[in-house]
């Protein structure tokens, strides 16, 4: 059975997220397009908002 490869916009949310758990500034997104560079903002917001609940 083929495994599918992730969409590339969760990917981007999803690394946008480790970066923010990480405590990355926002600045430093690789991405250049606005779609995907949304989702990977997305996740970071999301990140920084679990951060100061566990915090």
């Amino acid at each position: 059975m083929k495994r599918q490869k992730r969409d590339r916009l969760a990917r981007a949310l999803s690394k946008g997220y480790k970066a923010g758990l990480a405590g990355r500034s926002k600045e430093l997104c690789p991405y250049q397009t606005i779609d995907v560079r949304s989702y990977w903002l997305g996740g970071w917001r999301q990140a920084m908002e679990d951060r100061t609940v566990i915090a």
